[in-house]
């Protein structure tokens, strides 16, 4: 990917990429705007899909969140743990939802 590229990646995913302590993104800018690019256009997809689910499921929509989350993070996973959540919460963002506790969201379901 080429310096010109001018997506602009909000902070709040290249902290993805940075581990604690540190400033500086384990993958370089090209890889993580792949990635941001791939996590954006899910949170995009997923829009329809959740709304359809609240009305059709008559859930709450921290409950549709959830099983779209678990299902982000089935066998054969595309994202990572950090980017599927990610993909949530600019989900509920998009959808004008409450953003969901993602540490509740992490844990294992008791269903």
């Amino acid at each position: 990917m080429s310096d010109d590229n001018q997506t602009v990646i909000p902070r709040s995913f290249i902290d993805l990429f940075v581990p604690p302590g540190r400033i500086k993104p384990t993958e370089p800018r090209d890889v993580i705007a792949v990635r941001y690019e791939l996590c954006e256009d899910m949170a995009q997809l997923l829009t329809e899909h959740a709304k359809a689910k609240l009305w059709e499921l008559g859930v709450t929509e921290d409950d549709v969140l959830e099983r779209i989350h678990r299902g982000l993070l089935g066998d054969e996973a595309l994202f990572s743990d950090n980017e599927a959540s990610w993909v949530i919460c600019r989900l509920a963002e998009l959808l004008d939802w409450p953003i969901p506790n993602m540490t509740r969201l992490s844990q294992p379901s008791a269903t």
